[in-house]
């Protein structure tokens, strides 16, 4: 982009934000005239964007930590200030580096990437990636959720053998034994707990079979029993297992074979592309979040912060995050390369977080819950 053009673009986005703040009664309270215009012209311009809980741009005017710092900052600086938000992050850092804005704040991490390309001031957030999950199910939940089609075949068909197998010593034992010597009716459900037992607990030794053919079925059924006991508790446990490993994630390389979202183009989506883990990147959070809330994302990794609002605003309790900070990140103010104004709002911060300023603004937005180490 040629000089001319830059130097148009900053007049616009200029001239836009003085007439929000002739919008909103400044140039009055000013007393108008030529008071007004060289007030107006003193204006700090900011350039934002959409990051809940930094920067929400609502229909009246944008709030958030960062809204409200930049808002301290420029009360000290004796300056009047309006923000000009821009559709996408990336909207927003090239109006710096274009030198179109006087600078831009919201959740702008610190790299060695955009310091050569632009200014930052002092860090104002500590930050870093985290992973989001779904919230972890309970141990009965997990049960009853890997209860498939073919556990339960499973378990209907084992049932189907014990009464099979029962009937069939009715048959054999009737006036032989006593336990059996009774009714069609009335023996079904003895003689399936019969053969029950005889499989649980080796059956009842008062009640051994008198029949020979009694005798070598009964044998049958106990050594055939152990195998499918044991296929029946292996295949629910080895469920239980899976499914309890795919809920597991202690580390970043556990996000392998999982459906991994992050915001294209931010730091987080250069730290999992540096690691090879493959990610689908959306052009925003929002877009980001919901696609995890509709259960098209397995795992989120991007800022922490916004991720933690996510979980205490919006995720109704079926989101957790991992406690561990894979990559600690500083936030700053970017400002254009050589901005003169990057001093001045080094000791403004300076001073904001020596008289509590700071740190009361932290306690407004986030409390202790979001506070990192």
């Amino acid at each position: 982009m040629g000089i001319g053009a830059l130097q148009k673009l900053k007049t616009c986005i200029r001239a836009l934000a003085l007439a929000v703040l002739v919008l909103t009664g400044l140039a009055m309270d000013l007393g108008g005239g030529a008071r007004a215009q060289e007030t107006l012209s003193d204006a700090l311009v900011f350039a934002t964007v959409d990051r809940p809980p930094f920067a929400a741009l609502n229909d009246d005017e944008p709030e958030g930590f960062s809204i409200d710092l930049m808002q301290a900052i420029a009360d000290r600086l004796g300056r009047p200030l309006v923000f000009a938000p821009q559709p996408q992050f990336a909207d927003m850092l090239n109006a710096v580096r274009d030198d179109a804005v006087d600078g831009a704040i919201a959740n702008i991490s610190i790299t060695a990437a955009r310091e050569a390309e632009m200014d930052f001031s002092q860090p104002i957030f500590e930050s870093g990636l985290q992973i989001l999950l779904p919230k972890e199910d309970s141990t009965l939940k997990r049960l009853f959720g890997v209860l498939n089609g073919e556990i339960l075949a499973l378990g209907l068909a084992a049932l189907g053998l014990l009464f099979g197998g029962g009937m069939l010593m009715w048959v054999f034992e009737r006036g032989r034994q006593p336990y059996f010597d009774r009714p069609l009716g009335d023996a079904m459900f003895p003689s399936f707990w019969w053969a029950l037992n005889l499989v649980v607990n080796g059956g009842f030794e008062e009640r051994m079979p008198m029949s020979r053919f009694g005798r070598v079925f009964a044998v049958f059924l106990v050594i055939s029993s152990l195998f499918i006991v044991s296929i029946f508790v292996a295949t629910i446990t080895a469920a239980v297992t899976v499914d309890a490993l795919q809920e597991n994630v202690e580390s970043i390389n556990d996000l392998d074979n999982r459906r991994v979202a992050t915001v294209s183009g931010s730091t987080s989506a250069d730290f999992l592309a540096k690691r090879d883990i493959a990610f689908a990147g959306y052009a925003n959070p929002h877009e980001m979040l919901a696609a995890f809330t509709e259960g098209k994302a397995d795992a989120v990794v991007f800022d922490g912060p916004i991720l933690a609002y996510y979980v205490m605003a919006d995720s109704a309790g079926e989101a957790r995050l991992i406690d561990r900070v894979y990559r600690p990140e500083n936030y700053g103010i970017a400002l254009p390369a050589g901005s003169p104004l990057r001093e001045e709002i080094n000791r403004a911060l300076l001073a904001l977080r020596e008289d509590g300023s700071y740190g009361a603004l932290v306690d407004k937005w986030f409390g202790e819950t979001f506070l990192f180490d």
